[in-house]
């Protein structure tokens, strides 16, 4: 059925956001590139992207709703309904899975009740999985409103829900401050972080995103820790191929092989007794 148009903001935020978004293409030498940092403002106002902001957006910046739909479909940054006030991202690309973000998703799915992209009935949390949260070196990782919560466990994960939806104050582990997604989005518009010390607070890159560097550099490096795979372990102290005699080989612990991806497959590659048949055509 044909949707009514969307419902105006009311005139004291339509005029915050005229001269919000008036700022906003000062910044560009055509207004068509400021529709991202629009986006975000919008999201800063109502939390995401409602039909409301793609009508704001269109008409500042003579757009059409389609064009101004289409951007923020496509970007998932961009949440298309309500969100809660942290959004919680667990990697599940394939490093952050097979080091333990399967197992962390599912577990948060479990203690909260929700989906994927569902929000807790309280509006603090929404959770979703992200394809990768560029951090592949602090695995697995998750993210909350974009800050970094690096070397995560289920336990620990549990944990900073826990906290952000009892209101207690939570650390990420490398960057600025907690804020709640709307003041998050308002950042992401380019507009200043005004909270003391969240501009400094941002810190260098960790040692293990450093090892790369002294690698290449020839400095040396602490002892190898070596994994052995699920099948043909070696004993303690034998060496396997292409190994150094002095790693340390051990059997991996449970989090180390929660992931589903860190188990053969029964797949038609894998498994020679049900190989793939012809390709068929939909609903065949």
């Amino acid at each position: 059925m044909p949707q009514l148009p969307a419902t105006p903001y009311p005139a004291e935020v339509r005029a915050r956001l005229d001269a919000d978004a008036e700022e906003v293409l000062a910044r560009y030498p055509g207004s068509r590139s400021a529709l991202l940092p629009l986006l975000h403002l919008v999201q800063s106002e109502e939390g995401y992207v409602s039909r409301t902001g793609i009508a704001f957006c269109a008409e500042t910046l003579d757009l059409t709703t389609a064009e101004v739909t289409a951007v923020s479909t496509f970007y998932s940054m961009y949440r298309r309904r309500p969100s809660g006030d942290y959004q919680v991202g667990v990697c599940t690309n394939t490093l952050c899975a097979v080091m333990g973000g399967d197992a962390i998703f599912d577990t948060l799915k479990e203690h909260l009740g929700v989906g994927n992209n569902e929000t807790t009935e309280d509006g603090k949390v929404t959770l979703e999985h992200i394809e990768c949260n560029a951090a592949c070196d602090f695995a697995p990782v998750v993210m909350v409103n974009w800050e970094f919560f690096d070397n995560q466990t289920p336990e620990s994960a549990t944990q900073l829900v826990d906290d952000l939806i009892a209101g207690r104050t939570v650390e990420p582990t490398r960057g600025a401050p907690l804020c709640s997604y709307k003041d998050t989005a308002r950042i992401l518009a380019g507009f200043p972080d005004e909270r003391p010390g969240a501009v400094e607070a941002t810190g260098g890159a960790g040692p293990a995103s450093l090892i790369g560097l002294k690698l290449a550099k020839g400095e040396a490096l602490p002892k190898a820790r070596v994994v052995s795979p699920r099948a043909g372990q070696p004993q303690d102290g034998q060496p396997q191929d292409g190994q150094p005699h002095d790693a340390q080989v051990h059997d991996p612990s449970p989090t180390e092989r929660l992931s589903s991806h860190d188990a053969p497959q029964q797949t038609s590659a894998s498994d020679p007794e049900h190989p793939a048949g012809p390709a068929a055509e939909e609903g065949e």
